[in-house]
């Protein structure tokens, strides 16, 4: 088993120090679903959410939380993030979310594209459980990435 790069030899948590380095092109895209009721899922749709546009508002957090990750998730550096953009794929009982991160830097966007992906789906969530209590969010997970040393991976 690979050595985790954020435990010391003594096994304590650290961040883990990217210095030494290149500055490469990496990327990083998250997948995640939101199920619903048919009925709730029309409200999207059909513009009726009472409390506004579900999918700008939740492609608008997805961004913020991307930018916000190092803030978030303790042993994450904070980056400077050159783009990232949150789709949604609409079915009659799900919304699948597709965040992607793109950056120049040392170490990867893979957190940041998670974060992306899971606060956009928690958004929806939020938009619509006064409707639909019931919904839930699933599948959430690494798509691909490229960049950095460890080269590219895709989910299969």
């Amino acid at each position: 088993m690979a050595k985790l790069s954020h435990l010391d030899e003594r096994g304590q948590a650290h961040m883990v120090d990217v210095s030494g380095k290149d500055v490469t092109s990496r990327s990083a895209t998250a997948r995640g679903r939101v199920t619903a009721e048919a009925a709730t899922l029309a409200l999207i749709t059909n513009g009726s959410a009472k409390k506004g546009d579900v999918l700008a508002t939740a492609r608008i957090a997805g961004i913020m939380a991307a930018k916000k990750t190092s803030d978030l998730i303790p042993l994450c550096h904070p980056l400077m993030i050159n783009k990232v953009s949150v789709e949604f794929t609409l079915a009659e009982r799900h919304i699948d979310v597709e965040a992607t991160v793109k950056v120049e830097g040392k170490t990867g966007v893979e957190m940041e594209a998670l974060t992306a992906c899971s606060v956009a789906c928690l958004t929806i969530y939020d938009m619509l459980k006064a409707v639909d209590r019931a919904m839930t969010i699933t599948d959430i997970r690494l798509a691909e990435k490229t960049g950095g040393k460890s080269g590219p991976y895709k989910a299969e």
